[in-house]
């Protein structure tokens, strides 16, 4: 009898303009997960195997101490609807995949710092956006996600300003680009909670970003049982 789709929820922000929310349904799909779209405005379902915290608006500045001026613009219901689906996943060992602002909000849940805006610490990378993969990371050589897509290096597109700056508690940095930001972490004492600054929703037709997506189905069948 074949195994039961996991139920993985996608947050993000909560407009009818959501091609993250479309790229990472399909992802899913492909990996052989169910996802749910959980915004704001779409209830957060209960219970569920699995938690992608999705790419979009920065963060509220507050939130993790910066040095910015207190941020007016920042989507408050989002952030806190989705810090309070990160604690929870973690209490419950709910497998979690961050994108971008998601890695960053894994890392502020954690107790972290992010950099406000990296634009003008940039040296040896292009403040260009693009979603392509255009960017070369180093992979940490014994991290889970060098393990899962099978390489130390990878190339990623880039679409963010902001980047983790203080790791949180239990968090470690997995991947730096050419500049020593941090590209992705994990958390060392859960299964599996990887957040990555890159969007792999995008890039999917790349066998190694694929993985990504196959690893956290495989997670979310493997922590079933647990829960």
């Amino acid at each position: 009898m074949a195994r039961k789709r996991p139920l993985i929820a996608v947050t993000g922000k909560a407009s009818r303009w959501a091609p993250g929310w479309w790229a990472a349904w399909l992802a899913i799909a492909l990996a052989g997960g169910r996802a749910v779209r959980a915004t704001p405005r779409h209830p957060m379902p209960a219970p569920i195997d699995g938690l992608v915290i999705g790419g979009g608006d920065d963060i509220a500045t507050d939130l993790y101490g910066a040095t910015a001026a207190y941020d007016n613009t920042a989507d408050r219901a989002r952030d806190e609807m989705e810090l309070a689906a990160i604690k929870r996943a973690r209490v419950d060992n709910t497998p979690i995949l961050g994108i971008c602002r998601g890695a960053q909000l894994i890392n502020v849940a954690a107790g972290g710092t992010l950099y406000s805006d990296i634009s003008e610490l940039r040296r040896s990378t292009s403040n260009r956006v693009n979603p392509l993969a255009c960017k070369p990371i180093a992979l940490k050589r014994r991290s889970r996600l060098a393990a899962i897509v099978g390489s130390s290096r990878l190339r990623v597109n880039s679409l963010h300003h902001q980047a983790v700056h203080g790791l949180g508690s239990g968090i470690q940095a997995s991947a730096r680009d050419a500049d020593g930001f941090v590209q992705a972490i994990e958390a060392r004492n859960a299964a599996f909670v990887i957040g990555v600054q890159w969007h792999p929703e995008y890039l999917c037709y790349r066998p190694a970003q694929y993985r990504l997506f196959r690893a956290l189905v495989a997670a979310c069948h493997q922590a079933r049982p647990a829960r």
